[in-house]
């Protein structure tokens, strides 16, 4: 992973976990639930960058030693990791 991916995806990972502690907090003090499914989507939203971040790190660090791969084996298990990856991260 690039160091500056790094950085980012940890970022957001922190701002993540603070946002779950407040929401933690939110739904113990019976709070409005419209704010809460806010609070909700926007860590998810959160989630979900670090996500796409981590993956295009993946795919400019790892990508080419994996697709420039003499065994067609090594390719296509890259190419199906990577396709699995995706539709993990896109439910």
């Amino acid at each position: 992973m690039q160091s500056h991916d790094t950085q980012k995806i940890l970022a957001n990972l922190k701002k993540a976990r603070g946002m779950i502690d407040k929401l933690t907090s939110m739904v113990e003090s019976d709070e409005y639930c419209v704010d809460v499914a806010s609070q909700i989507n926007a860590t998810v939203g959160l989630l979900k960058s670090a996500n796409l971040t981590l993956l295009e790190s993946h795919l400019a660090c790892c990508g080419p030693k994996f697709l420039n791969a003499k065994d067609e084996t090594t390719k296509d298990a890259f190419i199906k990791e990577l396709v699995r990856a995706r539709n993990v991260s896109s439910k």
